[in-house]
């Protein structure tokens, strides 16, 4: 039995939809190429895959920040009364999460790279220097860095769990408010 679409008010806008999913695609390819490239650091293949993984998080940094200033201007309707609250609860707080650390990752990215000798770099383009190389801090910066990606991935994993269980278990649409519409 196929389930009707839930009421257009209570999905999330076309805006919101693309910037998750584009997200979600490009952390994942972000983690991915991060764990690699720190495998093949010193071979041939390791510099332009630093400068690539560099330039992609300077993206997804700015498309948090899209990302954000929409949510913040467009609230989402609530989740539906059936949805015990602990889960509402607990789906807040993952969500949080996921925004922090959304920041919080690239920006220590970023800073690790801004204090490392390398320096920072736009899919080739050196950017200003804003303060000296300095490895000791350069370092604090990228461990930070790693921490939080594990963090972040097991965020993602209990999104993407809740995401199912609605999607599965629940079949009560809250999956399909995140979901492309069909036309």
């Amino acid at each position: 039995m196929q389930r009707a679409a839930p009421p257009r008010a209570w999905r999330y806008a076309t805006p919101a939809i693309v910037l998750h999913w584009l997200l979600a695609a490009l952390l994942v390819f972000m983690a991915g190429l991060g764990w690699w490239m720190m495998t093949v650091e010193r071979e041939p293949e390791g510099p332009g895959l630093f400068i690539l993984h560099k330039s992609a998080g300077l993206v997804v940094l700015a498309l948090v920040a899209l990302r954000l200033s929409w949510r913040l201007a467009h609230r989402p309707a609530p989740l539906p009364p059936g949805v015990p609250g602990w889960e509402v609860r607990l789906g807040d707080a993952t969500q949080l999460a996921l925004y922090l650390l959304m920041i919080a990752v690239p920006l220590t990215g970023l800073l690790g790279a801004m204090y490392s000798r390398g320096g920072l770099a736009f899919f080739g383009a050196e950017l200003p220097r804003w303060v000296a190389a300095d490895r000791p801090t350069s370092k604090q910066f990228f461990e930070l860095h790693e921490t939080l990606v594990s963090v972040l991935v097991a965020c993602v994993a209990l999104h993407v769990a809740g995401g199912l269980k609605h999607l599965v278990v629940d079949r009560d649409q809250v999956f399909a408010r995140m979901w492309p519409a069909r036309r």
